[in-house]
């Protein structure tokens, strides 16, 4: 992977000249102005290089990561929709026929979702995000 410095090389730059790497004893400290601009720019080569290695092109595995994030998507509408319903019924907003209503469409949508997943061969746990300091989605 090319350096950020080569990726901004601009044909009416003038080329600058590769500098021998010094001891980190010898090498001058950066100036406090120009910390935070080296300091961003190891991070963007950083997460550029681990990028490019984990970019998988494979089309059965593209198809099934997308499979998974629309299912993952589906799933969070489906939990969405039955905790309104639960809302809706202890509020008495329902007449016994919606509710049985509701109940039996939740019920296929369920259904169809764990036809769905089966068919993209995900489990279950597939599709619960790891949302990192605020926990599991589900």
């Amino acid at each position: 992977m090319s350096s950020l410095s080569e990726l901004h090389h601009t044909p009416t730059a003038a080329p600058v000249k590769a500098q021998a790497a010094l001891p980190p004893s010898a090498a001058p400290e950066p100036s406090d102005s120009m910390r935070p601009i080296n300091l961003l720019a190891d991070l963007l080569e950083t997460k550029v290089a681990a990028t490019s290695r984990r970019i998988d092109i494979d089309p059965q595995r593209v198809q099934q990561g997308l499979g998974q994030l629309v299912l993952t998507l589906v799933k969070l509408l489906h939990v969405l929709l039955e905790r309104q319903a639960i809302r809706r019924m202890d509020g008495g907003d329902l007449s016994d026929d919606e509710i049985e209503q509701v109940g039996l469409t939740l019920m296929r949508q369920t259904e169809e979702i764990d036809r769905l997943r089966r068919l993209f061969d995900l489990e279950e746990e597939d599709l619960n995000l790891d949302l990192g300091p605020l926990g599991k989605l589900f």
